[in-house]
């Protein structure tokens, strides 16, 4: 049983979501309470994969029964567990503790909240869970989509402003990773994360530009999603002028599962190959001036979302 757990991580939030709204039709104030019953579910099902996790290995689950690199594969190692279960965690105290918020900020647009807020854990539990990297750019654009919708959801006209600005630029990352997505295929063949992983290194020596061009496109792609020093420009906008409770969420999960991409897209080119390159040495400068820039401009500020 514990088996089919994987998908059960991705399906629970996506139908609750398709739900939200019918219940919505008949009495609005039930919304919340669903979500939270769903959310709760999904944090038992990712304590369990920790227990399986610790006591077996990772777990694989083939979509369909297809296996890689014909079908796609979803993935629980520590890792990724420890990534659920952070997202069902702080969703669920969002989920709980910001009721009130949502009913005093959104009280015209709860079923639309909801919703938004169900496909956005969806699209964030999928991203950590697959293992294959065309459906993680699909749960990318889930995340995303929703986050932007969220942002706009506001009452504010600056937040429709923010959320267009973020849907802009959000737009342009994501054309790099599919870009860096269909580099990598074109040489290996492969969208699983882990035959990519095997395949790489003889790609490597005979396209070695093609290679080279991917992982930047895809280093340029995240660091826009995650906000990484010079890419942030759309960042303090969105935080300050959204909803307190959209805030909280983006701010909590979205940075964060984007450099949990990061890390995972690293981690199919090789210490070996980014040992070759001075990529990692790039990243770890521009960390560093980031740190120093974000905290002189942060003490300049007098919004607490805008400081975040």
């Amino acid at each position: 049983m514990i088996q089919n757990f994987p998908v059960f991580v991705v399906i629970i939030p996506l139908i609750t979501a398709f739900l939200i709204p019918l219940m919505g039709m008949w009495k609005k104030k039930y919304c919340p309470y669903v979500s939270i019953f769903s959310i709760l579910s999904i944090f038992i099902i990712s304590v369990s994969l920790l227990n399986s996790v610790i006591a077996s290995g990772t777990i694989h689950y083939y979509l369909g029964g297809w296996e890689p690199p014909w079908g796609i594969e979803y993935v629980v190692d520590p890792l990724s567990v420890f990534m659920i279960l952070l997202i069902t965690f702080i969703s669920s105290l969002v989920a709980i503790y910001s009721k009130k918020s949502v009913e005093k900020e959104l009280s015209d647009n709860i079923v639309a909240f909801y919703t938004l807020f169900m496909l956005l854990i969806t699209g964030l539990l999928g991203i950590v869970i697959t293992g294959d990297l065309f459906n993680l750019y699909v749960f990318i654009e889930i995340a995303s989509l929703s986050a932007y919708a969220l942002i706009a959801v506001g009452e504010k006209r600056d937040a429709l402003v923010a959320s267009f600005n973020y849907l802009i630029v959000g737009t342009i990352a994501a054309c790099f990773i599919l870009l860096g997505i269909g580099f990598l295929y074109m040489v290996t063949g492969s969208l699983n994360i882990a035959d990519l992983s095997a395949r790489l290194p003889g790609a490597y020596t005979v396209y070695p530009r093609v290679v080279l061009t991917a992982i930047i496109f895809f280093i340029v792609g995240l660091s826009i999603k995650i906000a990484l020093f010079p890419l942030h420009t759309w960042l303090p906008n969105a935080y300050t002028h959204a909803p307190s409770v959209v805030s909280a969420l983006v701010a909590a999960l979205m940075t964060k599962v984007g450099a949990y991409v990061m890390i995972r897209i690293l981690s199919i080119f090789g210490i070996i190959f980014l040992g070759d390159n001075p990529i990692a040495d790039v990243l770890s400068w521009v960390a560093a001036v980031a740190i120093i820039i974000g905290s002189i401009n942060a003490i300049a500020q007098t919004d607490i979302k805008r400081m975040l």
